[in-house]
């Protein structure tokens, strides 16, 4: 039954601009004729509402603040906090970092994190509150900055309130986006909850578990929480879409699929990681002229007949070898990779590819508890304490490869009998030894008091938080392999170099070897693993203010001021092998250390202009400011002013602008180098730049570029991979600065409970703290208009002798600017019928904006449209309630994107083995539907809601590669649901 207190809070929520992530119905057994007018005099009580610091009656809000009910996620199938926060549009509208995202991708915060990046700007420039106060980051590795999502468990959430608009003048630098707010149960209402969640396909299943007990007394309160959270893996071999990624292109004639095809199965070719080759470095030809190693468009493989029907599409090396320089090799080894046909005989999907983690095995259990001693009639102490274990599990599968000799090339090699002629070698094998076990501990207390000197209202507390997490990493060990590069012989009888073992001789030509079938001393020799540990801490001290200051004509003169001091520290120490450099084909690192300490006060005006007038009800002018000095950095101050109109019957128009800056964060900062390795074909713009320039997928100023380098125009690329550095930019960078705009309409008409508003936002960061790849470094400097002056030229360094690209030196640094423009609205309608109580909510936010400038003389990137920034999100909810039951329907809409633009020639159009093909990389609009209904037995305290989520059992896009982030055929983007069709199961009974 929808009560007085809900249909208060709903208006309060429609006059600060917001609605509702779901049905206001939150089935909770209420008293129908309950008295309702105590909770109307509540409801004018002063209250802090998200946004501002001042304690008011929450009707005269100037910030557009979005209020979400945590109840809502159980009616759309949701299990965690991040599930429910990704749906808003303010989230939705931009690629979010997820538990899946984190085994795909090297994210901040490690394997299985977490977080909330509001409009696009990175989870480091959205703040996270709970209560109202800090809490402080989570996860592992040395680029832990963020909250994580994990730590905080639904059964625990009341409501989550989220301003969208920029804040640091109110709440600290890194409010640059917006704040989220979460705020926790409160009350006597105790409850024993289980959430299942099965989907039609197996993976992804998850069980939640949850107790909530709480009681007051004549002189405090008191409520825990027990959480337990267990989400099964979801493995690619899981979905169909995922194990098995094709060309997926298109004859431009016809329509139909021009993929390469199969020849041993007559399927489409599966190209995912190859595997079981040797790649071939061929001299023959440049010695005779002529070589059986055949041309290719790039790799030159060997490819052991494991079936035994290689031949009946392609001659073997044996076969067409002519001279002494000719390859040779044991019997069964074929040419694969040089044409259309031999592509389609390369194996590249290997049974370890449908093992491997898309979404990790996660398991997670939370203890909560808050409570608050009245000690006097104006002053509550109050406390909270928050414990967090995370266990997240991955599977995965790698390549490694080592350099050998023929057995007569150069010095020769015993170890490869049976491969003769002008080459040397590069077998690469292929093992399921991949994967972590990251456990993170996770730890926050609060202790404050709050109260009141007169009609003034204060509040102090401390908070402290700390996160400590161990990362176990499957290793290959680096000594076992670079200790044996272009070996002669056997190594039996001697050490490696770097821990001091036996050696023993890898049989890197052995078919069974190169497959992943390898032997357990060769296992032992080769692998291990490793535990690195990362501890962030966070304390945090802050003081608030707030009342009335004198009275003008139109109203009371508010005020608030305040004063914040935050510690934090950071210890990322890797593993033993890491630190020192013998880890292969991973990144090595040092101990990144970092301490930083904030000090700033602030203060928050609120004057009434007007009242009671024609076309002005009221005006208020709300100006805040904040003076803020960080040691590892410097000081600086910031400022928001707003304005808002209530014009008259209910129309009300509101604006703000206000500045933000953004201290680089602790891992920004002091990030110990690390070392990585990259292919040169992932790096450096200028390999075969001749070609390129005649098909026109590269520009004529890089070709300048490139021959004006010196790189040959047939320049095949090196063949060993580049080493990567990156480290902190201490003593460089410099803060981000932002200005945040906001103008919108609110209307709330006293004759209805219709709330409709609407908000244009606009935020430009300058000076955004990123971190440039490898591969960006490098092509900036060839795609520069100064090229022999650019310093991004000088942050790298190629080879004298084969030109290939040896080291690149990276790291943070500022870049130019960062803008993202757009208009939010919202709507929500409920009313009543004799048959039964509805709510008809939407929310809808259209980007115009969200470009990004590199460097100064840069061509500004916009992103809008583009998959993962879609121009058009929306979230669409029915709900009806008759006696006993409520039903929720949900429509999460994800509009149309098209990657085209990211193209140099601008659309679809490219040429595939000399056959004009289109790209599919666009998506028409997706839309996933969400059923649900829940029955109440209110005279036994139980409640059961059944539903179904991604109920038409829509799959992601399907997708060509290039320009598209995809796994498998499809896009891969948080917008889309990998799970599929799931049925879920909601049993609560409460006490």
């Amino acid at each position: 039954m929808r009560t007085s207190s809900e249909l208060k809070l709903n208006r309060l929520a429609l006059a600060m601009g917001c609605v509702f992530a779901g049905s206001i119905f939150t089935a909770q057994a209420q008293d129908e004729s309950q008295d309702t007018q105590p909770e109307a005099e509540e409801a004018q009580e002063r209250i802090q509402v998200l946004g501002s610091r001042i304690r008011s009656d929450g009707l005269d809000q100037a910030a557009p603040v979005e209020v979400i009910l945590a109840d809502e996620a159980i009616g759309q199938g949701m299990v965690t906090l991040g599930d429910l926060l990704r749906s808003s549009t303010v989230a939705a509208g931009a690629n979010q970092v997820t538990a899946a995202a984190s085994t795909a991708f090297v994210t901040a915060g490690g394997t299985g994190t977490e977080t909330l990046s509001l409009r696009g700007l990175g989870a480091n420039r959205t703040l996270v509150l709970l209560n109202g106060r800090r809490i402080g980051p989570a996860g592992t590795r040395g680029q832990v900055s963020a909250f994580d999502l994990n730590i905080m468990p639904l059964a625990a959430v009341e409501q989550i309130e989220i301003l969208k608009d920029g804040a640091s003048s109110l709440y600290g630098s890194d409010a640059v986006a917006g704040v989220v707010n979460i705020i926790t149960k409160k009350g006597d209402e105790s409850n024993f909850n289980v959430n299942l969640s099965q989907p039609t396909e197996s993976g992804g299943e998850t069980l939640r578990v949850n107790g909530t007990f709480g009681r007051s007394f004549d002189n405090g309160s008191f409520r825990l929480v027990a959480d337990y959270n267990r989400a099964n893996e979801l493995a690619m071999g899981d979905r169909d879409f995922f194990n098995c990624a094709q060309n997926y292109v298109f004859d431009t004639t016809t329509g139909e699929r021009a993929d390469i095809v199969d020849p041993r199965t007559g399927d489409y070719h599966c190209n995912d990681l190859p595997w079981g080759h040797v790649w071939i470095y061929d001299y023959a030809n440049g010695i005779t002229g002529d070589s059986n190693v055949l041309p290719s468009r790039g790799s030159k493989l060997a490819q052991f007949d494991y079936d035994g029907n290689l031949g009946q599409y392609v001659p073997s090396f044996n076969d067409t070898a002519n001279d002494p320089f000719d390859m040779r090799t044991p019997e069964g080894w074929y040419p694969v990779s040089f044409d259309k046909l031999s592509d389609g005989l390369t194996n590249a999907d290997h049974p370890f590819q449908d093992l491997e983690s898309l979404s990790p095995k996660q398991e997670i259990g939370t203890l909560y508890g808050q409570g608050e001693m009245w000690l006097s009639d104006d002053v509550t102490l109050y406390g909270e304490v928050l414990l967090n274990r995370r266990k997240t599990t991955t599977n995965g599968y790698r390549q490694f490869w080592t350099y050998i000799y023929n057995e007569n090339f150069f010095a020769g090699s015993s170890l490869s009998e049976g491969w003769t002629g002008a080459q040397w070698l590069s077998p690469t094998p292929i093992t399921d030894h991949s994967g972590s076990e990251i456990t993170v501990d996770y730890r926050r207390f609060v202790i404050g008091a709050e109260g009141y000197i007169g009609d003034w209202f204060w509040d102090v507390n401390v908070q402290d938080s700390r996160s400590d997490g161990d990362y176990q990493t499957k290793i290959i060990y680096n000594d076992s392999i670079q200790d044996g590069w272009f070996a002669t012989g056997s190594c039996v009888g001697t050490q490696t170099s770097v821990r001091g073992v036996d050696c023993i001789d890898i049989p890197w030509l052995d078919p069974q070897f190169l497959a992943g079938n390898i032997s357990d001393d060769v296992r032992n020799f080769l692998f291990g693993t490793e535990t690195g540990n990362t501890v962030y801490k966070q304390r945090t001290f802050e003081g608030v203010i707030t009342g009335d200051l004198f009275e003008m004509p139109a109203g009371v003169v508010g005020a608030a001021f305040g004063l914040q001091y935050q510690q934090d520290e950071i210890v990322d120490t890797p593993g033993a092998e890491t630190l020192r450099a013998n880890t292969w084909g991973q990144t090595s690192a040092g101990i990144t250390t970092g301490k930083s300490n904030t000090r700033a006060v602030f203060g928050e005006l609120q004057v009434p202009l007007l009242a009671d007038m024609p076309f002005a009800e009221r005006l208020d002018l709300t100006v805040s400011a904040r003076y803020t000095d960080v040691s590892s950095y410097g000081s600086d101050s910031t400022y928001k002013a707003g304005l808002n109109w209530l014009v008259s019957d209910g129309f009300r128009v509101r604006a703000s602008q206000g500045t933000s800056f953004r201290s680089p964060a602790l891992y920004e900062l002091y990030l110990n180098n690390q070392t990585s390795f990259i292919g040169q074909r992932s790096i450096d713009p200028c390999i075969n730049w001749g070609a390129n320039l005649a098909d026109q997928s590269i520009t004529q100023r890089l070709a300048d570029n490139c021959a004006a380098d010196g790189i040959p125009e047939d320049y095949t690329g090196g063949a060993i991979s580049a080493t990567v550095f990156t480290g902190g930019g201490a003593g460089t960078l410099e803060a981000e600065t932002s200005t945040a705009r906001t103008l919108g309409f609110v209307y709330t008409p006293d004759w209805s409970d219709l709330g409709v508003s609407v908000d244009y936002f606009e935020i430009e960061i300058d000076g955004e703290v990123t971190l440039l790849s490898a591969a960006q470094i490098v092509g900036q400097c060839y795609n520069s208009e100064n090229f022999s002056t650019e310093p991004l030229c000088d942050q790298f360094f190629r080879n004298a002798t084969d030109l290939r690209i040896e080291e690149v030196r990276g790291g943070y640094l500022n870049i130019a600017s960062q803008i993202n423009r757009g208009i939010d609205f919202n709507f929500n309608y409920p009313f009543s019928t004799d048959f039964a109580e509805f709510d008809i909510t939407y929310e809808h936010t259209m980007q115009l904006e969200a470009s990004s400038q590199l460097f100064e003389t840069s061509v500004p990137i916009d992103r809008v449209g583009n998959f993962g920034s879609p121009e058009h999100v929306g979230n669409f909810r029915v709900a009806m309630q008759k006696d006993d039951w409520t039903f929720n329907w949900t429509a999460r809409y994800v509009g149309a994107v098209n990657n085209a633009n990211r193209r140099l020639s601008g659309d679809n159009i490219t040429t595939f083995y000399g056959d004009e093909v289109y790209l599919t990389i666009d998506s028409s609009p997706v839309i996933y539907h969400a059923f649900a209904a829940t029955k109440e037995f209110r005279d036994d305290g139980f409640e059961v809601t059944l539903g179904v989520a991604n109920a038409f059992d829509k799959e992601p896009p399907k997708t060509s590669g290039g320009v598209v982030s995809r796994l498998g055929n499809t896009a891969f983007y948080s917008q889309y649901d990998w799970l599929g069709r799931r049925v879920f199961l909601n049993l609560s009974y409460t006490f």
